[in-house]
């Protein structure tokens, strides 16, 4: 006991770094993520990493236990309060919703559900052994929300979403608050939303990565593995042709300076969301264990990350240089075209003054809006605007 206390300690005093609330780090502190995660050592349990728990027959991954210090920041942003209802959109193995009611007090009341009910079982015996039996999880479409306990004084998705469910607006209580995991041609970034007069507006927007929502409500992206033996796994924000891109690694390249030097942060947060919602062709390469990405830009713990361009056997990958700046690396029989295009990108994002998610503000309309020369991404329910308080 004395070790998963030491832990969670450990990974409490880690998260506060990123300036969470002492109320959501007491909840860190109060609710034993060990009790969701059994049979796994404790010091894999109380890193500040996600941990995948379920994989679908491909070997993809479908769901995990988040990363704590993203579950941490995005109850910041749900701001919720002793004696708020929640609804959660996707259980998982429970620790969020376990989080929630600590949050909510014994006035309170936490409603969890997910599609799978495997993972609605176990969640159930993780809130018990926790020590929160209160918690109703429901095993059910995500996307109809759970009308029979509405109306909700805050609703948060703990799986990336491609739209706003219409059920959601409709059960959230006036003066309500929404998070949620919202998909933005590919990338996600978690978003706290009001409504403001007729439409919703975000509060705030942070970077995050999260399973996809599947079901009825799954959104176009496709998340197709191009390797077993390395997990090499490309992601996609719609449908598309993808050709032999293995072929194409394996072949020669062509390497174009930007002559944009970046952080990773600017990287993976700026420059990531200025690609996903002006080029169609964004895409995002993975893997688990070393085989095909050179020197790719974004190592994280668990994978390696390059994020680019692909176009039928063609792909166009950033990568740094030894002397800081990012080189555009396209492979396959397009590739010094693909390399030029990524390399105007980066410069245009370069001249707009580097924007990043912490100007960003999106607003949601229920139903289409003129462009105008407007950032429009159109979904099944709503339309979202995106702008930059810089005016880019």
């Amino acid at each position: 006991m004395a070790e998963w206390h030491a832990l969670r300690e450990e990974l409490v005093a880690r998260v506060r770094t990123r300036g969470v609330s002492e109320a959501v780090t007491g909840a860190l502190r109060a609710v034993p993520r060990h009790v969701f995660l059994p049979g796994l050592p404790a010091e894999s349990v109380y890193r500040d990493d996600a941990i995948v728990t379920k994989r679908d027959a491909d070997g993809l991954p479908i769901s995990s236990s988040s990363q704590p210090a993203i579950m941490a920041l995005m109850l910041d942003q749900l701001d919720v309060a002793p004696g708020h209802r929640v609804l959660e959109i996707g259980a998982g193995t429970g620790y969020n919703a376990g989080l929630l009611a600590h949050l909510v007090g014994p006035r309170g009341r936490v409603v969890s559900i997910d599609i799978d009910p495997d993972l609605v079982e176990r969640a159930r015996e993780h809130l018990v052994a926790a020590g929160h039996p209160e918690v109703t999880v429901v095993c059910g479409d995500g996307a109809a929300g759970f009308p029979a306990a509405a109306p909700y004084d805050r609703i948060i998705a703990t799986v990336g979403v491609w739209d706003l469910a219409p059920a959601w607006l409709e059960q959230l209580a006036p003066g309500g608050r929404i998070v949620a995991p919202l998909d933005l041609r590919g990338v996600q970034r978690s978003v706290a939303m009001e409504r403001s007069g007729g439409h919703w507006t975000s509060r705030s927007v942070l970077p995050c990565g999260f399973m996809r929502m599947r079901g009825p409500f799954a959104g176009p992206e496709v998340t197709r593995m191009l390797d077993r033996d390395s997990d090499l796994t490309i992601s996609l924000p719609e449908a598309g042709e993808v050709g032999d891109l293995l072929r194409a690694l394996d072949g020669p390249a062509v390497e174009l300076s930007t002559e944009v030097g970046v952080s990773h942060a600017q990287l993976s947060d700026g420059l990531g969301l200025w690609l996903a919602v002006r080029e169609p062709r964004w895409c995002t390469v993975w893997e688990t264990r070393p085989g095909w990405l050179a020197s790719p830009p974004l190592d994280r713990t668990g994978f390696r990350m390059a994020v680019g361009i692909a176009e039928g056997d063609s792909l166009c990958l950033l990568e740094p240089s030894p002397d800081g700046t990012l080189i555009a690396r396209g492979h396959g029989p397009d590739r010094v075209r693909l390399a030029g295009e990524m390399v105007d990108h980066v410069q245009a994002w370069d001249m707009a003054d580097r924007p990043m998610t912490a100007g960003l503000r999106i607003d949601a309309h229920l139903g289409a809006v003129p462009d105008d020369g407007l950032l429009v991404i159109r979904k099944r329910h709503t339309t979202l605007v995106l702008s930059w308080r810089d005016g880019t």
